[in-house]
């Protein structure tokens, strides 16, 4: 067997142990490994398909972002090509490309886009696994994804950075973390971290919340308060922010959500500064956590295995602490959301955090 392997979508710490999981068992399996350089971009180069032995992932467990490279900018079945800049579906071009190069089967890693185009790929009669990978956590059908417990790890660092500096200066430090639609960073990362109030797109909150317990914590003599925002948090009156519009087959780019806050408390007399410090790629960079790298370790092997068994069809997941596969998710199933009364949101509440709706 010939296997193709690629990232769809950013990079997320612990994906090079994916790759090197892979790699490693596809070997012991008699299965030859070609890596796709630049994820789906890649498909479309034929320069991009390199061999890949055991050699070539050796050192590469500790390391931040894909030693294949990573893009954003294609999706194979919404396209962009020639003068006219209309999406085209290439996904059965790739396909038959693929067959001509002796391609048996497909390996993507990456969240609810790339499982998307796995299905369809698979649909189209390419033997296709998928490997949950997204450090936004908020793909369904798998308890964690790879990527999330290093992007929560950075969070946590540096909010315990902050604590600091804000009770130095008695500051409103306001932390914007990544997640696009989950609050799953800001929650996990908030209540690891102290925060004060936790602010995650699940529960649209009111102003009136988040400056009420700023004050609250001045009457007690806390002269500092910790306010984390995800990116995709929003007013109860208001919308979620975006820096760029989606286009056909791509999401939109979200931010500004903590500048917004920012803006909202300096019009309030709470006799404190605000300042703000957004976290952007510094969530998706550095070396993965230990959890990353047995995860991701667990989840190529586990992809590879699959492949050699002729299991295709099926997405790698992790379940009730254990590796195992499920169907590819269809719609209803693709995305995992905050549970707004689940245990993580209900401790952070006894616990005193402002969740502000």
């Amino acid at each position: 067997m010939r296997a193709v392997i690629l990232s769809g979508g950013g990079d997320a710490p612990g994906v090079n142990a994916v790759l090197r999981g892979f790699v490693h068992a596809a070997r012991g399996a008699s299965i030859d490994v070609v890596g796709c350089r630049y994820g789906f971009e890649g498909l479309l180069d034929p320069k991009a398909m390199l061999p890949l032995s055991v050699e070539d992932v050796r050192g590469i467990l500790p390391k931040g972002g894909f030693v294949l490279g990573c893009s954003t900018r294609v999706n194979p079945f919404f396209a962009t090509t020639g003068a006219s800049r209309e999406p085209h579906d290439l996904g059965p071009a790739i396909v038959d490309r693929l067959r001509s190069e002796r391609i048996d089967a497909m390996v993507l890693i990456g969240g609810d886009g790339t499982m998307v185009a796995a299905a369809r790929f698979s649909k189209l009669g390419m033997p296709t696994v998928g490997v949950p990978k997204t450090i936004d956590n908020d793909l369904g059908e798998t308890d964690v994804t790879c990527g999330f417990d290093s992007a929560v790890t950075t969070g946590v660092h540096a909010i315990d950075a902050l604590h600091s500096t804000a009770e130095a200066h008695s500051r409103v430090m306001v932390v914007e973390v990544m997640g696009r639609n989950a609050g799953f960073i800001a929650l996990h990362a908030g209540v690891a971290g102290g925060a004060d109030v936790i602010l995650v797109p699940e529960i649209p909150y009111r102003l009136e919340r988040v400056a009420r317990k700023i004050r609250e914590r001045e009457a007690l003599g806390l002269r500092f308060s910790i306010v984390v925002v995800a990116e995709g948090a929003r007013p109860f009156d208001g919308d979620v922010l975006q820096l760029e519009s989606g286009r056909p087959g791509l999401l939109p780019r979200l931010g500004g959500a903590g500048e917004r806050l920012v803006r909202q408390l300096e019009t309030l007399d709470l006799g404190h500064e605000v300042r703000l410090t957004v976290l952007g790629h510094l969530q998706r960079g550095g070396s993965p956590s230990a959890f990353d790298r047995n995860l991701g370790t667990q989840l190529g092997t586990h992809a590879a295995e699959l492949c050699a068994a002729g299991t295709f069809g099926r997405m790698v997941a992790w379940r009730d602490a254990r590796v195992t596969s499920v169907p590819f998710p269809d719609e209803g199933r693709l995305h995992k959301r905050v549970d707004p009364q689940g245990s993580l949101a209900n401790a952070a509440r006894l616990v005193g955090i402002e969740l502000g709706g």
